[in-house]
Formats: structure tokens, sequence, C-alpha cells
């Protein structure tokens, strides 16, 4: 009776430093293969560990600035040491009219332009159990001085207050946890009646004179002592 819209959902998951959104969505992309990331562009150099067209497409500057001028992409921004990030248009409307749900792994400001641009995102906010946990978790990873690690956590709370713009906030202190609750939050939006294209409901007084007239519909009185 009930016809909802093929298209995919379009999904932002966003979230502050060392929140484990990454590990988050990869989990999540493991389970379901209806679901796809959204590969960005960057004008940064490739890291020896990262793979063009997989972490992400690197171009160079002058390249990158050419597909801004062309609107290539949904969203993007210039971040720290003037490199560029953004996500491309024309892949993700492929897959989400393929029927594809798709993750933009974004930041704030960068949620910020799509969801102007398309209200109907599904905005998702990953936070840490505390900011205590936060500082563990960088201190674990050993590779950042006291001045980077400030940098960081003053970045962590300019995030937390544009949480008010997210549709959903999901505490990762467990990861089985997390990836569960984004997946509750998915399906539910799957059976949102804004979903609905089309209800096949047949004549009122025909469905009622068939549901009689059913052979195995016994319409006899019945007396109760």
């Amino acid at each position: 009776m009930i016809k909802t819209k093929s298209q995919g959902s379009l999904i932002i998951i966003s979230g502050t430093t060392c929140a484990g959104k990454g590990t988050v969505i990869k989990k999540l992309l493991s389970l379901h293969n209806d679901i796809v990331l959204s590969i960005s562009y960057t004008s940064r150099p490739k890291r020896e560990s990262e793979i063009d067209g997989v972490d992400y497409y690197f171009v160079t500057k002058k390249e990158f600035e050419e597909k801004i001028a062309k609107g290539d992409f949904l969203e993007y921004a210039k971040v720290h040491y003037g490199d560029y990030y953004g996500t491309p248009k024309k892949e993700v409307i492929k897959k989400l009219e393929s029927g594809k749900d798709v993750i933009l792994e974004i930041d704030v400001e960068g949620a910020k332009q799509i969801k102007e641009k398309f209200p109907e995102t599904i905005l998702i906010f990953i936070m840490a159990p505390s900011m205590e946990e936060v500082k563990r978790r960088i201190k674990m990873r050993g590779d950042e001085n006291n001045e980077q690690i400030i940098k960081r956590f003053k970045r962590a709370y300019q995030e937390i207050n544009q949480v008010n713009n997210y549709n959903y906030v999901v505490v990762n202190d467990d990861l089985d946890e997390a990836v569960k609750k984004v997946e509750a939050i998915l399906v539910s939006e799957k059976l949102r009646v804004d979903r609905i294209e089309e209800i096949a409901v047949e004549n009122e007084e025909e469905i009622i004179h068939e549901f009689l007239m059913d052979k195995d519909f016994d319409n006899t009185p019945r007396t109760f002592e």
C-alpha cells in the first residue's frame, strides 16, 4: 500500500576531536552495503600512507580553485595552512539517486553549508564521553605538543557549542552501542511520513464489501451467555 521514496538519504556525521567518528563510520560501512562514504577533494599534499581516490581525491590548489569556479562542490572550506577541502556535488547526487545513503564526514561549518542547500539532510554529532576522555585519547596518540593539544581543545569546545544545529547527538563511550544508536537513527528516518511517495488506497466501500463477502469471514451473529 505504501511506496517510499527510492532516493537515498544524505547523512552528515561530525564530531569533536578524538570522539571516534571515523571509527563509528568505518564500522557502520562494514555492516551496511547500502551506505557509502563520500570521498572529499583536498589540495593538501598526500601523506605516504594515503591512497588517492580512497582517502581523498588529491588535487593542486589551482585545480581545486577551478572546481570552485565551476560550482563542483556541495561545500568547501579553506582550513589551517591554507589547504582546501570540499565535497564533490556530482558524485554525491549520483549515489543518492541510485538509492544509496551517503555519509559526509565533515566539520560543523561544512554541515551548515549543506543543511542550507539540502534541508532534509540528517545531521548526527558524535561526542566523546567527556573532555577528560578526549585529553586521554590525545595523549595516547603521543604525536602532538602542548600547543597543538590546546588548539584541539579550543576547537572541540567551539564545535560542541554548535551541537544545537544537529538533529541527533550520539555519545561514543562504547563503539558497538554508538553504532547501534546511529543505525536506529537511520531506520527511524526511513520511516518518516514525508518519505512516503505514494499511498495506494482502494475505494472504502469496495474494501468493506469485499471484506464482508469473504468466505473466510464469518459474520454470523453470536450470542453470549
